[in-house]
């Protein structure tokens, strides 16, 4: 692993097996990529970038992950969106983009991976802004999404907001703060839609300097409180760029979160046995 843990965000990774689109805009558009072998079919993983949602941030930086994934054996999706800072992005078009994305995934994925992808929704795989993300899909789509891996996510925008998580992202996508756009926070904001209606879990590193760890540990205790499927886990050496770079110490940890979102939704016989499933809180 690189001494740099932000080495991972401009490191080469094979190009995707196919790029399609589900809108009209440049960015409206996911990278697929092939599983490798020839296993049994996987749920599609929609992998939903970070960046503080800003412009200067893409799906490029997932390529690693995403390769990754698909050499274990996962169907993948990168999932574009526009962002602020570009025409269309912010409140509300980044987040009607990427619910528009989700949706399309199982029609996009099935024409361009045929006989790769098993069928029903995709597990979101979210990374800090795209945590934040795939938890607002899930809350407002929740029949487009079998479960979500949340790392690092932005949980609470109101928080973000009120600690300028990033020099203003929060206000630069929603147009300012709670007081401003009620409204906006309560449509947008995970933390005032506990709780999820799918099962989530979320991986966090406690070193983590862009996200706090206690925005996650916040958030899932009022998901619990109000009768949610969440778990967290934690992760203590790790930042947050770790959680996304499969060469990091975190990786084992992340990989089994994702295994694991998948066998709570098979028959027990077709289960891993006891004891490999990630520690949670």
């Amino acid at each position: 692993m690189s001494a740099d843990p932000r080495e991972v965000l401009t490191r080469p990774a094979p190009p995707p097996d196919a790029t399609v689109a589900y809108g009209d805009h440049p960015d409206q558009i996911v990278d697929l990529r092939h599983p490798t072998g020839d296993g049994p079919l996987r749920p599609l993983v929609a992998i939903l970038h970070g960046g503080f949602w800003r412009a200067e941030y893409d799906r490029t930086h997932t390529g690693p992950l995403a390769a990754a994934l698909a050499g274990l054996g996962w169907p993948v999706a990168q999932v574009e969106y526009r962002r602020t800072g570009q025409p269309g992005g912010g409140w509300p078009g980044t987040l009607t983009d990427v619910l528009a994305g989700v949706t399309a995934l199982p029609g996009l994925a099935g024409r361009a991976l045929p006989g790769r992808v098993a069928a029903g929704p995709p597990l979101l795989l979210g990374h800090s802004a795209g945590g934040h993300l795939a938890l607002h899909v899930a809350a407002h789509a929740p029949a487009a999404v079998r479960g979500v891996l949340a790392l690092a996510p932005i949980a609470d925008l109101a928080e973000a907001y009120r600690l300028d998580l990033d020099a203003g992202a929060v206000a630069a996508l929603l147009g300012g703060g709670p007081s401003e756009h009620p409204d906006r926070y309560a449509a947008a904001d995970p933390r005032a839609l506990v709780p999820p209606p799918t099962r989530t879990v979320i991986c966090h590193g406690v070193r983590d300097r862009q996200v706090p760890v206690a925005m996650s540990r916040d958030y899932v205790a009022a998901a619990r409180a109000a009768g949610g499927d969440v778990m967290l886990v934690e992760l203590p050496e790790c930042e947050h760029f770790g959680l996304i770079d499969p060469d990091s110490d975190a990786w084992p940890q992340v990989r089994d979160a994702l295994q694991s979102l998948q066998e709570d939704q098979e028959p027990l016989t077709q289960r891993r046995r006891p004891g490999r499933t990630p520690e949670g809180r």
